[in-house]
């Protein structure tokens, strides 16, 4: 079988360039293709020499239109604007579209449900393998202990992120609701300022942390009166990320269109 031709878009970005280095890392695929927006310093550069290797007769476009019309899958690091517009190109051509940008509305992500009736996406809030891991035992910890243990996400990254909470906590909190199946939505708490009185039994807060050039730490928390229970991922390089989005689209070759996740990729049964 022949190679899964890849394409990037983001490719100036340092997510795009761990993906170009994963995908020249992984058997069975090969870059293809690879864009950034309009006025990149990187636009006509070669994609080899922009992560430090030798040529690879690869032009860095900066019109998306030319990725999705000749790869097999496109992955994706940018905006959640240019993330939706391009799950449409995607689904003009009939690649694959495996999407890491975070910061999604509900709106757009509705937006990727709709392209997902025609093409294969698989989009996660967080690539890490070990991360959609600990969504899984978030879960199955909110099932098994009650509301007398408190849940709390605590999240930091570094100082240029613009989103906050992360996704991947917003993914952890969502996890633990489903596993106490609550609604996330009533009974999140993303900040807290002031005097906000007693802890409600039942919420799940959260604490967003900036600073430095943190990849990306998470913890849940789960504290009742004298105990506690902490689960924590600690990530220390971006190709965590770029692993799990090459993994995803060798794995999305043979699958029909849907909106899948990093869980199915896995084979977790988490939503």
């Amino acid at each position: 079988m022949a190679d899964m031709k890849i394409g990037i878009i983001g490719a100036g970005g340092r997510m795009g360039a761990a993906v170009i280095r994963q995908v020249l890392l992984s058997d069975g695929c090969s870059v293809h293709a690879a864009c950034d927006q309009r006025g990149s310093s990187v636009i006509g550069q070669d994609v080899g020499n922009i992560i430090g290797v030798e040529a690879l007769g690869i032009k860095i476009s900066d019109n998306p239109i030319e990725i999705f019309e000749s790869a097999d899958a496109v992955i994706e690091f940018s905006s959640p604007d240019a993330t939706v517009t391009n799950a449409k190109l995607a689904t003009t051509f009939g690649c694959i579209h495996v999407i890491g940008t975070t910061g999604l509305t509900v709106d757009q992500e509705i937006a990727l449900k709709n392209a997902s009736k025609f093409i294969t996406i698989v989009y996660a809030p967080n690539m890490s393998q070990a991360v959609n891991i600990l969504f899984y035992l978030t879960k199955q910890v909110a099932a098994k202990l009650d509301e007398e243990f408190d849940i709390e996400i605590i999240e930091m990254h570094h100082r240029n992120k613009v989103d906050a909470p992360s996704g991947t906590a917003l993914g952890l909190g969502k996890a633990a609701a489903s596993g106490r199946n609550i609604d996330f939505k009533s009974r999140a708490v993303l900040s807290r300022e002031g005097q906000t009185g007693e802890r409600k039994k039942g919420d799940i807060g959260f604490s967003t942390l900036r600073g430095g050039d943190v990849t990306g730490d998470h913890k849940v928390i789960f504290a009742a009166d004298g105990e506690r229970l902490e689960l924590g991922h600690k990530a220390s390089s971006r190709k965590i990320f770029a692993r799990g989005a090459v993994r995803s689209a060798l794995w999305a070759q043979d699958k029909k269109p849907g909106l899948y996740t990093m869980s199915d990729v896995l084979g977790l049964p988490i939503p």
